[in-house]
């Protein structure tokens, strides 16, 4: 059997909508973050997430050192945050937040967006390679806030859209 061209695969991909985060840690002096739309639930018992990046970013090379992290999921009014951390080549994660209310996480020292639908620390307890991307699962140290009342920022065929459009 024949694998699926990568254009047919994105293509069919992209008909899945999925939230929109930012994912942080600090990295000594510096705060390296990027947007990812693939974030998940792993289990309730232990508290567990994975978060699926690819293994040739930099913050991939950060978090195979720094096992503590933040991630912001963001809300429908957020998709320039989403993307001044998907942009290539962009500045450390302290500059991308310039103007925009945030923290920094009490058990990890990642920053975290606030504004969001939630915000969670976690620490790495597994790191799995898989095909062109790295799997961090880790365990929530803190769940900062939850914002029920705001809408989530989806990503849906190539694009980010408040929930339901």
């Amino acid at each position: 059997m024949e694998a699926p061209a990568v254009s047919e695969f994105t293509e069919a991909m992209a008909q899945l909508a999925a939230g929109v985060a930012v994912v942080t840690v600090r990295d000594g002096r510096d705060d390296v973050g990027t947007t990812v739309s693939a974030l998940m639930s792993v289990s309730l018992e232990p508290p567990l997430v994975l978060v699926s990046l690819a293994s040739r970013g930099y913050l991939n090379e950060v978090l195979l050192r720094q096992d503590r992290w933040a991630a912001s999921l963001l809300s429908s009014g957020q998709a320039a945050i989403a993307s001044r951390f998907a942009t290539p080549g962009r500045p450390s994660a302290r500059l991308l937040v310039a103007g925009v209310p945030h923290r920094r996480g009490e058990h990890t020292e990642a920053l975290v967006v606030e504004g969001g639908v939630a915000a969670l620390e976690a620490e790495t307890t597994k790191v799995v390679a898989a095909g062109d991307h790295t799997l961090f699962i880790a365990t929530v140290l803190a769940v900062p806030y939850v914002n029920p009342a705001l809408q989530p920022l989806v990503r849906l065929r190539g694009r980010y859209r408040p929930m339901g459009t």
